[in-house]
């Protein structure tokens, strides 16, 4: 498996990824598509974009990006990793990148949103086993009930 920057040629099989990661609905994935297409139209410039690329197969992505208006605050946005091929490490070799990028860079802070749904207490327990501390609950944020969680992690 190689992590490399996303290209143009990645952009379906991302978009099928995402599309096929239970944790997202439709709504979440329009935006994610967005948010693709905004860092292949400027590589680099506001989102940084990865994947994992198992021999021609996009088994994981993310997308980071610094924080408009901050000295070195960061967040991770988006992270997806293939459901048949969780658990062997894909999410992790892509945050830790995500977080070399960020530290040479100059990133300080890391920030993580996601939400209270049951079906988010893998991600969440995931952060955790990844260092990421839990700092803010806002509840009902997304909706009744739904809370939104940040997570934290300084380098």
């Amino acid at each position: 498996m190689v992590i490399r920057l996303l290209s143009a040629d990645d952009k379906e099989s991302v978009m099928r990824l995402l599309g096929s990661t239970p944790e997202f609905d439709t709504s979440e994935v329009e935006v994610a598509e967005e948010v693709v297409d905004c860092y292949l139209a400027n590589p680099g410039e506001g989102y940084q974009a990865l994947v994992a690329d198992d021999g021609g197969r996009i088994t994981g992505f993310i997308c980071f990006g610094q924080t408009p208006l901050t000295a070195s605050s960061w967040g991770i946005y988006w992270l997806a990793v293939d459901r048949i091929r969780r658990s062997r490490g894909i999410g992790g070799a892509l945050l830790r990148r995500a977080e070399a990028t960020i530290g040479e860079k100059g990133g300080h802070l890391i920030l993580i949103e996601t939400s209270s749904k049951h079906n988010y207490l893998a991600t969440r327990r995931f952060y955790r086993k990844k260092g990421y501390h839990r700092c803010c609950r806002i509840k009902d944020f997304y909706a009744a009930g739904d809370h939104l969680i940040i997570f934290e992690k300084r380098l």
